[in-house]
């Protein structure tokens, strides 16, 4: 079972994707595992053929847990695996795993919608495949009492993880703050401009700038970009940037858009709107919950002026912009209003200083006063 954050100690598996004897290759969508985030697709991490699935689905297991065997090229698949520690109070692994039932994608998001417990549900279609009927008729029954998850109760187990992720990020990460207010005016011209031409699907939205010039700025200032681990920081390879989304039924998560700065602005944007539908929809994969390397939360569209946000561990900085606005400045001598966004770091003291702080977010201005060279 990945560990699919800081937050999350366990995991329920909801389905498996392939079978004993097929192959698969890095990156792989393997199952889907039921996290109190969201329903998250585990991708494979290495090419190979599926030996032995050793969690029946509906299982829940603690994080770290084997979900299955994975045989490389000549491995025999004779070797009895390992048992599965089960979770606390859960029941113990069965010798061999439940086969998956078809669900339609179209029964699945209705499931999702009307908060339906698709193990609950009896499928009336070919080998017992579950159908757009079976949910609604289930939607309307009354509602079994099982050990499962509802969706009233995801949302208070939601509230915890973020809970304790947050509580331990303010115990364990001594939180320094800086702010500094942006001025945008030359950044909005440049994506009317760009924008003017193109119709309103192909647009690329403030925010795309926003964590491409983040994405840029932490790679120039690695400290920035990476884990506290083990009493000591380790930059990361990339730059992975989470981006923090609200939660319609409440709750947030940060989810990471991979390799920013080798994206052009296009492919920002593209990933930036998938993500975000996708996060809303309960539809996540392994590796953008796995590895963000450092997070923004972009509160603007909700009038605030400025965030000051708490580092979500083992991250050791977090990048906040509120709302932009016209503002008074002092500009080239001169008094003139301007349209200014107030940029705020979270960082953490032990693997940076205020000094280097400051300079990281003034790399973020010079780039956003400059974006022709975030195009590419």
């Amino acid at each position: 079972m990945p560990a699919l954050g800081s937050d999350m100690d366990e995991g329920t598996l909801n389905e498996w994707l392939v079978e004993p004897g097929d192959p698969v290759h890095r990156g792989q969508v393997v199952a889907v595992v039921e996290t109190t985030k969201a329903a998250v697709e585990v991708e494979c991490w290495h090419d190979g053929t599926v030996g032995e699935l050793l969690v029946p689905v509906g299982q829940t297991v603690s994080v770290g847990a084997p979900l299955a065997t994975l045989l490389e090229a000549g491995e025999s698949a004779n070797v009895p695996a390992a048992p599965v520690p089960a979770a606390v109070g859960a029941p113990s692994v069965s010798a061999g795993p439940e086969h998956r039932r078809w669900v339609s994608p179209a029964a699945r998001r209705l499931a999702q919608s009307r908060h339906v417990d698709l193990d609950s549900v009896t499928g009336s279609g070919p080998q017992g495949a579950v159908t757009i009927s079976d949910v609604e008729r289930a939607a309307t029954a009354p509602a079994p009492v099982t050990g499962r998850r509802v969706a009233a109760s995801r949302a208070t187990e939601m509230r915890k993880s973020i809970a304790a992720a947050m509580g331990r990020s303010k115990r364990e990460i001594p939180h320094y703050y800086l702010a500094h207010e942006v001025v945008m005016d030359t950044m909005l011209s440049f994506l009317d401009e760009r924008n003017a031409q193109r119709s309103v699907t192909e647009r690329v939205l403030p925010a795309a700038l926003l964590v491409k010039a983040v994405a840029v700025a932490a790679q120039r200032f690695p400290e920035f970009n990476g884990f506290w681990r083990d009493g000591e920081f380790r930059a990361a390879d990339g730059v992975h940037v989470g981006v923090a989304i609200a939660l319609r039924g409440g709750g947030l998560v940060a989810p990471a858009i991979h390799a920013v700065p080798e994206k052009g602005l296009d492919e920002v944007m593209a990933a930036l709107t998938d993500v975000v539908a996708r996060a809303r929809a309960g539809s996540m994969r392994s590796s953008e919950m796995s590895d963000p390397t450092i997070t923004i939360t972009n509160l603007g569209d909700q009038g605030v002026d400025t965030v000051f946000g708490v580092i979500y561990p083992p991250q050791v900085a977090l990048v906040g912009f509120g709302t932009p606005a016209p503002r008074v400045r002092a500009v080239d001598g001169g008094i003139r209003i301007a349209t200014t966004v107030h940029a705020t770091l979270a960082a953490d003291h032990r693997a940076s200083d205020g000094h280097r702080g400051a300079l990281f977010l003034a790399a973020i201005d010079e780039l956003l006063q400059q974006p022709r060279t975030l195009e590419g």
